[in-house]
């Protein structure tokens, strides 16, 4: 029944499950902080859809009970008005003719016809009561606790809400008018109990309704979330092989939507990709052999300055390649090894015709602008960037196992491997490659003194290496001149 009353009741009620429903969401999105950062997107679609729903079904399932609330409460009153106004029609009559027992009548088959009415009474004007529903209280004068007026219609009709130990009790005060003179008036009490065990059967029902909606939303929600996580799963394993350079086949489109395009366009992306990287790396290719070229070529450009000494940084190459193949060095560690051995001895072309091709011994001055040649080299190399990692071996391939050796004085493992590698390289085969100031040496004495300096010079485990290479080449026959050749 649309009253002030009631709609107050109303606002009251609906703020109260707002303010539960507030609380529902600050504790759900508590929840969602936590678990933000570590919960996977499916989670996430799963979350929110069940939030929504939830909420949703929440306040429509508060709306309905408050509705069919109000509808029942105003059947209610319509009901007792109704009984109440039938009494009073036919009461009058009786009341002039003083018919108590018809009027008892009329009040007996108003209470035993209606389970939820407490009590009928009929008074007379001064509120005496003529005929009550409990015998012992005819001839009292009614005294009714004053409540909370509901409506009041034209024809004198009053509902009030009065207030029970059982609950609430609804007064409702109908006229007895006969030939237009007031005669008392009907009163009977209506309670909630119709009220309450509807709302217990509307309830029930809706909390089933409302929890078979939740499940289904969260089976739709799931549903919805692996439809949508396959296609950006699909992408993010397409990404994932992208970036290692592995995919090789396109991306499966499961849907012709967005993500359906953006799988489609992802696909034509990463194939645009595959080819340029494709061509990308043949470029690159030829960069590096035109690259390894001209060193080469600057390489036998250096040794050309002497003619007993041409060739002499691709035989050390040759060399440490064996070695480095020996101690399980990469593929790119042994081209980078090779590059360095080309270049180790990039410096000598500062040195001057007068010192490099001197046929005699060198005098102190000379020999020691000829060990510049390490420290002009590592300049030289500086220059270029793509240079710089080749410095290391450049500069340091004079340096002794003992600290001994020149420029920087170096000891043991803080001499750089690849330096190691080609001071035994170096040695090797510039002790056995004629020179203005000496013959060479055979394979054998070369071995020898390389031994012999073992731990001194060179590290010795390298040493080791080197000598069962040269044991082993020479157990099946390869010549010396081969062997540095190969």
């Amino acid at each position: 029944m649309d009253t002030p009353s009631n709609r107050r009741s109303y606002v009251r009620t609906i703020t109260s499950y707002v303010r539960a429903l507030l609380k529902f969401f600050k504790a759900a999105l508590l929840l969602l902080s936590q678990r933000y950062r570590s919960a996977n997107l499916r989670f996430k679609i799963a979350f929110f859809t069940v939030i929504l729903l939830t909420s949703t079904s929440f306040i429509l399932c508060i709306m309905t009970v408050q509705i069919m609330n109000n509808y029942i409460l105003n059947e209610i009153i319509k009901r007792g008005e109704s009984v109440g106004k039938s009494i009073a029609a036919s009461a009058g009559y009786s009341l002039l003719s003083r018919d108590l027992l018809g009027l008892d009548t009329l009040v007996h088959k108003a209470t035993s016809s209606n389970s939820d009415m407490p009590y009928v009474v009929i008074v007379d004007p001064n509120m005496k009561a003529i005929v009550h529903s409990e015998v012992p209280l005819i001839g009292e004068t009614m005294v009714l606790p004053q409540g909370r007026l509901i409506r009041k219609t034209q024809d004198g009709t009053t509902v009030t809400e009065l207030p029970d130990e059982d609950g609430t009790i609804f007064k409702i005060s109908c006229p007895i008018v006969f030939m237009n003179k007031f005669l008392g008036s009907v009163i009977l009490g209506m309670n909630r109990s119709v009220l309450i065990e509807a709302q217990k059967k509307v309830t029930t029902r809706i909390l089933v309704v409302f929890g078979i909606i939740v499940a289904l939303g969260m089976l739709a929600s799931s549903l919805l979330a692996s439809f949508l996580i396959k296609p950006i799963r699909e992408l993010s394993a397409g990404v994932e092989e992208l970036k290692k350079g592995t995919a090789k086949t396109p991306l499966r489109i499961y849907s012709h939507d967005e993500l359906g395009a953006l799988t489609r366009n992802f696909n034509e992306m990463s194939a645009q990709i595959a080819e340029q990287r494709g061509k990308l790396n043949k470029y690159a290719q030829d960069l590096e052999n035109a690259y390894v070229s001209i060193v080469k070529v600057m390489a036998a450009a250096i040794d050309a300055r002497d003619s007993y000494t041409h060739g002499h940084s691709a035989r050390v190459a040759q060399l440490s390649l064996l070695m480095g193949k020996n101690i399980g060095l990469s593929k790119d560690e042994l081209a980078e090894l090779e590059v360095a051995c080309l270049f180790h001895d990039v410096g000598k072309i500062k040195t001057p015709d007068s010192i490099l091709l001197k046929p005699g011994n060198l005098s102190p001055a000379e020999y020691k602008e000829m060990m510049q040649h390490v420290e002009y080299g590592a300049s030289i190399l500086s220059w270029a960037p793509s240079l710089v990692k080749y410095i290391p071996s450049t500069r340091h391939h004079h340096e002794w196992h003992n600290g001994k050796g020149y420029p920087d004085g170096l000891v043991g493992d803080k001499i750089p491997l690849f330096a190691a590698i080609i001071a035994i390289s170096d040695t090797f085969d510039a002790i056995t490659t004629d020179r203005p100031y000496r013959k060479a040496l055979s394979r054998e004495e070369a071995l020898a003194e390389i031994t012999r300096m073992s731990g001194i010079q060179f590290r010795p485990e390298l040493v080791n290496i080197f000598i069962e290479l040269m044991e082993k080449h020479r157990a099946h026959g390869v010549p010396l001149s081969v062997l540095k050749a190969v």
